[in-house]
């Protein structure tokens, strides 16, 4: 069995063992399936060890895809344990890529990203929350992040201040620092499961050793392909699960569902449409932003496609509260306004 499969085998038992029977009391309870992430990192398969960066992308959208087909707010915890690992992995600061690198891979602390207000601040959506003081040996840090995901005791987040109008610091935080205040979130419509904190900074210290970039919005730029890369296939995991869903209800009433307009094979095209792009995409010699965003944007309006025609397809049993359909649409109205959200993709990719 070649090493591709062997990881192949490895995501489905532990997706079987340590997700699968979690599912309804992650959607319903706001349970946070911390301990399948810790799994997944212990079973080597967020390991970067003799892989390309392109080659590791990949795989580890398998990882988020697979994740989401059975719950997606698992699956956007991970997308945000990947996310601060793509930030460690690109940041010129060895000190901190040592202490912190394996063991973000290998599960033993868990990531997140706190940069949905960076993000829109750099497409003039919005202002910069956090603000950084220089001191002797780092930064005191001040503000509000309104919601960071994945969050817990020994997690680490990764997180932009602005120094001044022309200079933004981005830096990876323990939860533990001392002056972080964090209030837990859950009054979601979906995705309380996911471990998410209003983050309050009280004159944060933050010393030299943790920061991964003293020119925030040029490491963002570095970053950013792969950041989104990770999110695609959260919409994918999403569809192919409502694409399932579509086909095992098909002969219930008499087979009247064939006389609804959106069926199963028509997603499946849309589908292997993206999936060609994000081949041709990763074909290239570097990832363009631009055409990952433009890929990211068509995958959100098919996931929303594809959960509306599953709900419609399954009928009243769809809307039961603790049904997969119903699940799978506030999962999917989740992703679309995950940042970037669908007007901000938008407005980036009409913009230029």
């Amino acid at each position: 069995m070649n090493e591709l499969l062997e990881n192949n085998a490895t995501l489905g038992g532990i997706i079987e063992k340590e997700l699968k029977p979690l599912v309804k009391k992650v959607d319903c309870e706001a349970f946070y399936a911390e301990g399948y992430l810790e799994k997944l990192g212990e079973a080597g398969l967020m390991s970067s060890v003799n892989k390309t960066q392109k080659q590791l992308i990949m795989d580890e959208m398998l990882l988020v895809e697979e994740t989401a087909k059975v719950c997606m707010t698992t699956a956007f915890c991970l997308w945000c344990h990947l996310a601060a690992l793509t930030y460690v992995r690109h940041t010129t600061n060895e000190t901190l890529k040592r202490k912190l690198l394996p063991s973000l891979e290998n599960g033993e602390i868990l990531g997140a990203t706190g940069l949905s207000n960076p993000m829109k601040s750099f497409a003039g959506l919005e202002r910069l929350y956090l603000s950084a003081e220089p001191i002797e040996g780092g930064y005191i840090l001040s503000g509000v992040l309104p919601s960071v995901s994945n969050l817990g005791e020994n997690h680490w987040f990764g997180l932009i201040a602005g120094v001044n109008e022309e200079k933004q610091i981005m830096c990876c935080i323990p939860c533990n620092t001392v002056g972080l205040e964090m209030k837990e979130k859950a009054d979601y419509l979906g995705i309380n499961g996911s471990a998410t904190y209003a983050c309050q900074f009280n004159q944060v210290f933050i010393p030299n050793e943790w920061v991964l970039s003293e020119n925030a919005s040029a490491f963002v730029e570095r970053v950013r392909p792969a950041f989104i890369s990770y999110q695609i296939p959260l919409g994918l995991g999403v569809t192919k699960a409502s694409i399932t869903s579509i086909e095992k209800v098909c002969q219930r009433q008499n087979g009247c569902n064939r006389f609804l307009k959106t069926q199963s094979g028509s997603l499946q095209d849309s589908v292997q449409q993206i999936e060609k792009r994000l081949q041709t995409a990763f074909s290239q010699e570097s990832l363009n932003w631009k055409e990952i965003a433009g890929i990211r944007l068509d995958s959100a309006y098919l996931t929303l496609e594809a959960v509306q025609a599953a709900m419609l397809h399954n009928g009243s049993a769809g809307y039961l509260k603790e049904s997969a359909p119903s699940r799978r649409l506030r999962e999917a109205y989740f992703y679309a306004n995950l940042t970037p959200t669908i007007k901000h993709l938008e407005k980036v990719l009409q913009n230029n």
